[in-house]
């Protein structure tokens, strides 16, 4: 009686775990290359192309239901190929089909043309319907619509009427109720924070909008670990995504360390070390490199709303929410600037260590010849300009942070390795390195428009620093793009095209440390220089002993001590000798620069 009574409780739990457990896997997927058509021509199948992300909930749904739904498993094997890819481990796929959210499902002919293009979650009828109306009928449906060929401007500039519809919609799009850019979802749009902070010493219009902004955003940190969430479903703030992705953590706390040093709100400093708290302890992994993600769910009843709910001790006594491990150049490129605008702000030599360390593994561990960055170390994968932009800029972030000339020599490899791999003869930068073998629509470049203002502010950035004119030429290059009439159409919300261009065509406020690097009085001058609140700035520290400036378009005295020089326009001051002289004269130089335009 006591082994029948064992077994019926086994049976039971059997039972119970079946009835919660989800469907067995059905569908076999296969990974993503360019041998996926040659396999499907010779199957006569299409393609079925699942891009999703790791942290996606209604991935995860559509795994569970749609997937494991026996008419839709029975039509994929009938026809199709199917093909999983995580959106974070293909920047190229991920840039081409964003505008589809995650998941996006694509169906596409052995030759690689589009024949359809779905937007997020598809239940099992809809799926199934749409997989047997294509087998019986394979030609392109309505979502699949020619892009109008962008015609890259002729100079690059943008025309008068295109910065007046970019500065419009730069306004019109700020909510003046509950702050911020948008009015549906809510996140910091970063482009135009940056825009309200370099124009937030002499706008106090723009200064409010900044201010107001990041005070609604701490709204989406989470009280008890630190961390960003992703997004706020309603305007408020106060409706949360849980999931906690790597580029929203780096960007806030690039956004509120500067929003601190500019501000001066010491709430906005908080928020950045919070942010970066979590970073550390959740997301960094033992070598000292960042993460990807984590999710928002610990299971489909332990969702991201009763989670994040418990307190510290209530969270650990419970698996925590999924960690995406994989290590991409990209990502720690971002960290890399996020920690060195931490210590801008604050001096601390902990974020500069921390910076140090990444990127040493990442150049130890994802470099490419002749200065570019693989995504994740795969041979096979072709490079993704973003992992090089993002590591460029991180050590030109480095070098401005302690002025040291191995990380210049690494950024102006990057920008070398981007004009040679990504340039788009037509004006531009593609998302992906030129590779054979691709076929269809992956014959066509992509091009990003965030990734060319980030190309356009680095490479102009970098001609500051390093003199070369073959940067001014990159950024322009990325700037005729941006100024396509396609592109800057005052439709959408681009400001990042208004701080490339601004930053194209003014010179920076240029501070120059002349002493010794182990010299006392030269680092507390440097360290007051990287704290003065402008966001617009060339900061070179010039040790007689390394030889010329790599920038040699000032020559400056050699002096008994350490001494500081502000050069504004063709003007330079005298040497200030102290912090509190340099704050003084900085600010004095400032108000001048914001008179002029003002005049003007």
């Amino acid at each position: 009686m006591q082994r029948f009574l064992c077994l019926v409780a086994l049976l039971a739990c059997a039972a119970a775990h079946a009835a919660t457990a989800p469907a067995a896997q059905l569908v076999s997927w296969h990974s993503w290359s360019n041998e996926v058509f040659e396999t499907a021509r010779a199957q006569q199948r299409f393609v079925l192309l699942d891009l999703e992300a790791l942290w996606c909930h209604w991935c995860h749904v559509m795994d569970e239901t749609t997937y494991r739904d026996e008419k839709v498993a029975q039509l994929i094997a009938q026809r199709y190929l199917p093909v999983r890819v995580d959106q974070d481990a293909d920047p190229a796929l991920a840039a081409r089909y964003q505008d589809y959210g995650w998941p996006a499902t694509i169906v596409l002919a052995a030759d690689g043309s589009e024949i359809v293009k779905r937007r997020g979650y598809l239940a099992p009828e809809a799926m199934a319907s749409l997989l047997a109306a294509i087998i019986k009928d394979p030609s392109p449906g309505p979502s699949v619509i020619a892009a109008e060929p962008v015609q890259s401007a002729r100079a690059p500039l943008l025309r008068p009427a295109q910065r007046k519809a970019l500065s419009a919609i730069y306004f019109d799009s700020y909510d003046a109720e509950y702050a911020g850019w948008g009015s549906v979802q809510k996140f910091i749009d970063a482009d135009s924070l940056d825009y309200a902070l370099a124009h937030a010493q002499s706008a106090p219009a723009q200064a409010a909008m900044a201010r107001n902004t990041l005070t609604a955003a701490t709204a989406l940190i989470d009280p008890v670990w630190g961390g960003v969430f992703q997004y706020s479903d309603e305007r408020d703030w106060k409706s949360p995504h849980y999931e906690k992705i790597m580029s929203f953590q780096t960007q806030y706390i690039r956004l509120y360390a500067e929003g601190y040093r500019v501000l001066a709100n010491p709430a906005f400093l908080n928020a950045a070390q919070s942010i970066d708290r979590y970073v550390e302890n959740f997301l960094t992994s033992p070598e000292g490199v960042v993460y990807v993600s984590q999710d928002a769910d610990v299971d489909t009843q332990l969702t991201g709303h009763v989670f994040y709910a418990l307190t510290d001790r209530e969270r650990r006594r419970h698996a925590n929410p999924r960690i995406d491990t994989h290590i991409y150049a990209r990502e720690n490129g971002w960290e890399i600037t996020a920690l060195a605008a931490l210590y801008a702000a604050t001096g601390d030599e902990r974020y500069l260590a921390r910076a140090r360390r990444a990127a040493v593994w990442v150049s130890a561990n994802r470099a490419l010849s002749a200065g570019g960055f693989s995504h994740d170390g795969r041979a096979s994968a072709p490079a993704a300009l973003a992992d090089t932009l993002a590591m460029g800029q991180g050590n030109l972030a480095l070098y401005v942070a302690t002025g040291e000339r191995a990380y210049l020599r690494q950024a102006r490899l990057a920008l070398d390795f981007i004009d040679g791999h990504f340039a788009v003869p037509a004006g531009g930068y593609a998302t992906v390195a030129r590779e054979g073998g691709a076929r269809g629509v992956f014959r066509q470049a992509v091009r990003d428009v965030d990734d060319n203002i980030g190309v356009a502010r680095f490479a102009n950035a970098l001609y500051r620093y390093d003199g070369d004119a073959r940067a001014r030429l990159h950024a322009q290059h990325a700037l005729r793009y941006l100024a396509a009439a396609q592109i800057a159409d005052g439709e959408r919300l681009r400001s990042g095209i208004l701080l490339a261009a601004d930053e194209l065509a003014n010179d920076p406020m240029h501070v120059t440390i002349v002493g010794h690097k182990d010299d006392a009085s030269a680092q507390s001058l440097h360290a007051a220089a990287l704290r003065y609140p402008i966001l617009y700035r060339r900061i070179d520290w010039w040790d007689k002993r390394e030889g010329a400036m790599p920038n040699p378009d000032v020559r400056y005295p050699e002096l008994a001590r350490a001494a500081a020089f502000i050069c504004t326009g063709s003007a330079c001051s005298q040497p200030v000798f102290s912090s509190p002289e340099l704050a003084q004269a900085l600010h004095a130089a400032t108000s001048a620069d914001q008179d002029e335009v003002v005049k003007r």
